[in-house]
């Protein structure tokens, strides 16, 4: 593969609507993208495994298998629809669209170790609620040994992270710059107050910021994809 496509719905590659189960051109993706050097000592290398009910997976050489997730959730459907009202159709499909592009996408462990995986935990967990700038501010507490939402469950997973060696090495190797401040702090999609505040939007105009700072975020980290991608092939 030479050539990815940054606008490119990974739904339409779904047989069962959820990319992050069984389309193969997204693990196609993950697989180039991400199987390269971690530190000086080590790389990643990642090949795709298919299970036999139909679950794909990316086998790391380094440490637990891997598995794709949509980083930042849209809300439409959710909670049985509270949230529907203040989008327009139009932006709900946009949204949807967006988040399910390459830069919507990132890799975790895909298998449970006595608990839910960092993806399930995310997602049941009501201060995260599947948010990522959330769930970075979890990740970034977890390099400097603060507590989180996540810290048990991150624990777990720490030889995953730790191949990182710290908050900068994991935002660099998975393009996600644009998501913190300079000083390494993260962009908070909506206001933060440590954790109290429901994670979910609270009217209207938040749930318009949210989306369009969702949307401008994956928009960014699709460049800097694309860049990667293409000085990669002026290497060849």
């Amino acid at each position: 593969m030479n050539f990815i496509d940054i606008e490119y719905d990974y739904r339409l590659d779904s047989k069962c609507g959820d990319p992050d189960t069984d389309s193969l051109k997204l693990y196609e993706v993950h697989s180039l993208l991400w199987s390269k050097e971690v530190s000086e000592n080590s790389t990643l290398n990642l090949s795709i495994l298919s299970k036999s009910y139909g679950r794909l997976i990316l086998k790391n050489n380094l440490t637990d298998n891997l598995s794709s997730d949509r980083m930042c959730p849209h809300y439409v459907g959710k909670y049985n629809g509270k949230l529907d009202k203040w989008l327009s159709e139009s932006e709900k499909e946009i949204f949807q669209q967006k988040v399910r592009t390459i830069g919507g996408h990132i890799v975790f462990p895909a298998h449970r170790k006595d608990g839910f995986t960092i993806n399930q935990a995310r997602g049941v967990n009501r201060k995260i609620s599947d948010r990522f700038d959330l769930t970075l501010e979890c990740f970034r507490r977890f390099y400097i040994n603060e507590e989180s939402p996540l810290t048990s469950t991150l624990k777990r997973y720490s030889d995953f992270l730790k191949l990182f060696d710290s908050f900068k090495g994991y935002i660099d190797f998975f393009k996600l710059q644009d998501f913190i401040e300079n000083s390494e702090k993260v962009k908070f999609l909506l206001p933060f107050d440590n954790f109290n505040r429901s994670a979910l939007p609270e009217s209207k105009q938040e749930y318009v910021s949210y989306m369009n700072s969702t949307i401008e975020l994956i928009d960014k980290r699709n460049e800097r994809i694309l860049n990667r991608m293409n000085k990669a092939q002026h290497l060849l």
